[in-house]
């Protein structure tokens, strides 16, 4: 049994992969804002009120934690504002950067005190943080802010390892959750965390800081 702390888990993908670590037998504790019905049904740990664009709200998790020994951190927690050239708001494009791509590197700082040696972070990012794989455009703070948590992530990589420390860069794909509208283009939040899960199985010091999709393709950056 390994304890997995699960940054962001009180809906969608998520609360998926708080669902299905604890069904195999996982020792979770799942951070969010606000608890829902759903995650509290799970029974697992749960630390609510925890905002982590607040260094003092990261830090009370900390403190909370005591002597816990983390062995897998997954920061999933993010949101989605789609900006377009016309109707650009750099406010929005500045709260992206902050949730998704400052706010986990300063998450992971805070936390190494609570993580094992041979710890495993997972930083749950998109393929619309690639610059290759962009081909359509818009979303600017959104992308931009993805970009942005992947090199955090490739950089964690590398000044964390000798410390035996590996980081997994992963996106989900495109999955059917509040955040996407419950797209029916999507797919669903237990077909992408099952993947998601596999990733962070796999990831090794050897990989470590590679940008993966959760069915194993390896993305461009």
């Amino acid at each position: 049994m390994s304890i997995y702390l699960i940054i962001g888990a009180n809906r969608g993908i998520g609360l998926e992969l708080v669902r299905q670590l604890k069904e195999r037998g996982e020792d979770v504790i799942a951070t969010c804002r606000s608890s829902s019905p759903e995650l509290d049904a799970l029974s697992v740990r749960v630390e609510s009120n925890i905002d982590i664009t607040s260094g003092d709200s990261v830090i009370k998790l900390r403190e909370q934690l005591k002597d816990t020994k983390v062995d897998v951190l997954i920061h999933n927690a993010g949101i989605a504002q789609f900006n377009s050239l016309s109707n650009l708001d750099p406010q929005s494009v500045l709260h992206q950067f902050e949730v998704n791509a400052l706010s986990p590197l300063c998450c992971v700082q805070t936390m190494l005190s609570h993580l094992r040696k041979s710890a495993k972070i997972a930083l749950i990012s998109s393929r619309m943080g690639s610059i290759e794989d962009n081909t359509s455009g818009g979303s600017y703070g959104y992308r931009m802010s993805k970009v942005a948590l992947c090199m955090a992530g490739k950089s964690l990589a590398v000044d964390l390892k000798p410390k035996g420390i590996s980081i997994a860069i992963l996106h989900p794909g495109l999955v059917s959750t509040r955040m996407t509208g419950f797209t029916p283009n999507g797919i669903q939040p237990k077909e992408s965390v099952k993947g998601l899960i596999q990733r962070i199985d796999e990831l090794t010091l050897e990989n470590t800081g590679t940008f993966w999709h959760s069915n194993g393709e390896i993305l461009p950056w």
